[in-house]
């Protein structure tokens, strides 16, 4: 055979292998990469709709006027557990916030006391939680509350600071134009319904596939917690905590049972893992405080009523990835953050003490340039540092805290003595002009 047909037989052959080769490795590569990706992404193995044969009156309508609702309340674990349309909405004709549908009564959107039916240890939790009163009282003030509503805020920790003090007096100054799609977005939270039970349960649990992992996931909370009075959201992102998330999330057990969670299901945390998850040997809460030691919102922080029992359970947290000696020290170093915010909140109000003393500032909230630099200091600047400090976010503690604070510091020293030279002066004058007066001069 010449050396050219050895060639071409040769040629042929290795054809021959890389054909069969692809026949027999392609398939088996994409049964493997299809077993990482359905192991990588938990949404890839949809549940089941349970809806799909339901002759349910309400389905049965609702798939047509509203079937995106019936599908991801089809999906739902309440729909598996037979919670029906009728068991949250309906209601009778003489409830509080009831209208009339098709034939009978129901509430569009159902309250906390409805949600309590089946979640009373969730409902009591949360009542004595910044997510309840205390975040509608920062917005509206106190006044919006009846006598028993205001018994109910005081008997909350939170409660114990002087509600008409620290609400947010922009709510009043910016009307209902504007805080329609401001204010009540995040601080409905904590409102009142017309049957008397407090909050929207829906504002952190979306309605109406209720999914464990969008409740634990921390885009949730960023829904409110963002922004330059307090960016928690921005603060996790840049810690390493946020950046375990950012890296490794998507192979995290976000279906876990709740009350079982450990390392192995979320090896860093979310928000929920620190604040309300059952995570080790902390069961489940839907207070957000009750693992809190510091009133950090506040213009000067104070230790929480129950701080040092906060303090465990929240250590108790910690201590799943962290030692003692990294948590005491941690502890100690936020601690003393804290305590150096607060002097400077305190310098602060001393700065503008000669205003106030000589009736240089008004009673009346924002009406004077002073006013905002004054709350951004603490508003803005004081509470993003501390919070920066105890999520771990170096930027926020420094350039969007600590150097702000120094900077607005420096403007109210300056606002204040040249406000008090011109007082002094003005006074010097008219003080020559009585003197003048009184001796004929």
């Amino acid at each position: 055979m010449t050396e050219s047909g050895k060639g071409g037989i040769l040629a042929n052959a290795r054809v021959l292998i890389i054909g069969l080769l692809v026949v027999i490795l392609i398939p088996g590569l994409a049964l493997v990469f299809g077993a990482i990706g359905n192991s990588v992404n938990p949404e890839a193995q949809e549940q089941p709709n349970v809806l799909v044969n339901s002759t349910d009156s309400c389905v049965s309508c609702h798939r047509n006027t509203t079937p995106g609702i019936v599908s991801q309340y089809g999906h739902s674990t309440m729909a598996a557990a037979n919670v029906t349309c009728t068991d949250c909405h309906e209601v009778a004709e003489s409830y509080p916030g009831a209208v009339e549908h098709e034939g009978t009564w129901v509430l569009r959107e159902p309250t906390t006391a409805k949600c309590e039916t089946c979640h009373q240890a969730e409902v009591a939790q949360y009542n004595q939680s910044r997510h309840g009163l205390p975040a509608y009282v920062a917005m509206v003030g106190a006044e919006a509350l009846d006598e028993d509503l205001l018994a109910i805020y005081e008997a909350i920790p939170e409660g114990g600071f002087n509600p008409d003090r620290s609400r947010n007096a922009l709510f009043h100054m910016e009307g209902p134009e504007i805080t329609r799609f401001a204010c009540e977005s995040c601080h409905n939270i904590g409102k009142p319904a017309p049957d008397g039970s407090v909050g929207q349960c829906t504002k952190c649990h979306l309605r109406h596939e209720f999914s464990l992992e969008q409740a634990r996931k921390p885009e949730t909370c960023n829904n409110c917690h963002i922004g330059p009075d307090h960016p928690q959201w921005e603060i996790y992102q840049e810690s390493p905590h946020g950046i375990a998330y950012a890296t490794d999330g998507e192979n995290w057990n976000w279906d876990a049972e709740p009350g079982t969670l450990t390392v192995e299901d979320f090896p860093a945390p979310t928000c929920a893992t620190c604040h309300m998850s059952g995570f080790g040997a902390q069961g489940t809460t839907h207070d957000v405080g009750d693992r809190l030691t510091w009133y950090l919102f506040a213009p000067i922080s104070e230790r929480r009523p129950s701080w040092q029992d906060n303090q465990v359970r929240m250590q108790s947290v910690c201590q799943e990835c962290h030692n003692a000696n990294f948590i005491e020290e941690f502890y100690t170093d936020a601690d003393a953050l804290v305590e150096a915010v607060n002097g400077w909140v305190q310098e602060s109000r001393e700065i503008i003490a000669p205003l106030r003393e000589n009736g240089l500032l008004t009673d009346e909230p924002f009406d004077q340039p002073v006013d905002f630099i004054f709350f951004d200091l603490w508003h803005h600047w004081g509470r993003t540092a501390k919070f920066g400090a105890w999520m771990q976010g170096a930027d926020y503690v420094q350039w969007h805290g600590a150097y702000e604070m120094l900077r607005e510091l420096a403007e109210l020293r300056e606002y204040v003595e040249e406000t008090m030279a011109e007082y002094e002066a003005s006074n010097a004058i008219e003080d020559a002009g009585e003197a003048n007066a009184a001796t004929g001069g």
